[in-house]
């Protein structure tokens, strides 16, 4: 079994966010990056990575992904100022 990512990104600080899931974080940012991850964040121009939850299984994030989508906006705020507090895009971090 593959792990899996749930991830945010966003177009700037407290700005649109998008929610995700994928099995390979850097493709699937690469390709936001590029206008090619989906409609939604590519018509707000939501590159800069925020978040990322890492899950041993790929089902797993998919669950978590739905929880976060269900979530209102000052609960994701207050979850990505817990592990992101200067709203840095993470991208050089998993792209080393």
């Amino acid at each position: 079994m593959r792990g899996g990512y749930t991830y945010i990104v966003t177009n700037k600080p407290f700005g649109i966010l998008y929610t995700g899931v994928t099995a390979d974080l850097a493709a699937r940012i690469l390709a936001h990056r590029e206008g090619r991850g989906s409609k939604f964040a590519a018509r707000w121009d939501c590159m800069r990575l925020v978040l990322i939850e890492p899950h041993d299984t790929i089902e797993e994030a998919i669950v978590r992904e739905k929880v976060l989508k269900s979530w209102n906006r000052v609960w994701k705020l207050r979850l990505i100022a817990e592990t992101d507090p200067n709203w840095e895009d993470l991208w050089e971090t998993i792209n080393g």
